[in-house]
């Protein structure tokens, strides 16, 4: 049986909108999801503002090739936190001349300073970082009981009350889950501005898909300045959700990082300083000229509705048996260049 999504208001009142209709059997719609995404309407799509993207360099490749890794950060009121401390570094041009230090095989890359936990050799960082607290690893809604309570509502992300702050609202997209339900979460979805999310009881928070990009940290208390980060590079490691921080995602290049070769020491970092991968520059998008325009497809869009269906229910001349049900990271969000065609979205 076909599995239908649901619309949610998150914030100070939650309130459920009608189920999104099914996508009709009919012989014009389009019959994959690339197919769906490739026939989204312009207005379908929302733009990503430049000033929300960093641009990665890398050293060219073997072949003189450039390799460039285009991040968005995570909007609020997910990790904003770590997200302001990695402006501050990507504004002092701390992250030139790093380097990728670890490249674990179906896991995680990871970039920081080579020397960054060596005694007089750690690159010094600029003032007015952060100390982010763990509780900011989740965001929290009030539950209808509470509605009427004027902001800032009480369990808010402790880093957003201290500067008077409070959690905007958060429209989600919730997968209709079959059961089993997910093994994270009670559910999962995609927030209004295209993000995966998970939920439980009054508690929201960003989940670990592939491509996502987190925050180094030792043990804990320690929680990560942004200073030492990663991308997914294999099977969603969800285990990781709530016990480290998620500050954005990679929306171009990624091959330039699962292509990387894996390391050779314990948990995948290199030994040598000859393996590693240098970071030659890291800038905003606001401030790189020949940064090209970046859209998503818009989650509270119909082509987005019907996109995720066909995920969770594909029946065509190649799929047999329909899933009826599908996990949040097997449902990317599409982002492709502004007025350019998807180049694929996985079959």
């Amino acid at each position: 049986m076909r599995k239908s999504l649901t619309s949610m208001f998150l914030a100070g009142l939650a309130t459920v909108l009608p189920p999104s209709p099914l996508v009709a059997e009919d012989a014009a719609v389009p019959a994959t999801p690339v197919e769906i995404v490739a026939a989204a309407p312009r207005s379908d799509w929302a733009g990503i503002a430049p000033s929300d993207l960093v641009v990665m360099d890398l050293a060219p490749d073997t072949r003189g090739q450039p390799r460039r890794v285009v991040i968005q950060l995570m909007p609020a009121p997910f990790s904003q936190g770590w997200v302001g401390n990695i402006r501050k570094l990507v504004a002092a041009h701390w992250y030139d001349g790093i380097a990728v230090v670890r490249v674990q095989d179906n896991y995680v890359v990871q970039w920081g300073d080579p020397d960054g936990e060596v005694p007089g050799k750690a690159k010094a960082l600029p003032a007015g970082l952060m100390a982010v607290p763990e509780s900011d690893y989740v965001s929290v809604y009030a539950e209808p009981s509470q509605a009427g309570i004027e902001p800032p509502m009480a369990g808010q992300p402790e880093s957003l009350a201290r500067n008077g702050m409070h959690p905007p609202l958060v429209k989600v997209r919730l997968l209709d889950q079959p059961l089993p339900r997910d093994s994270y979460a009670s559910f999962t979805g995609h927030s209004e501005s295209g993000w995966p999310i998970a939920l439980d009881g009054s508690k929201i928070w960003p989940v670990h898909c592939y491509g996502m990009v987190g925050v180094g940290r030792n043990i804990a208390p320690d929680t990560g300045t942004g200073a030492e980060l990663y991308a997914v590079i294999g099977q969603a490691p969800r285990q990781l959700d709530r016990n480290i921080a998620l500050v954005g995602r990679v929306i171009e290049g990624i091959e330039h990082l699962s292509s990387l070769p894996r390391g050779t020491g314990p948990l995948g970092f290199y030994q040598t300083a000859d393996e590693r991968t240098p970071i030659v520059s890291v800038r905003m998008g606001d401030k790189v000229p020949d940064l090209p325009a970046y859209e998503y497809l818009s989650t509270e869009s119909g082509s987005f509705a019907a996109y995720a269906d066909k995920r969770a229910n594909r029946k065509d001349e190649f799929y047999i048996q329909p899933a009826g049900g599908v996990d949040v990271c097997n449902v990317p969000v599409p982002v492709r260049r502004a007025g350019a065609e998807m180049k694929a979205v996985g079959k």
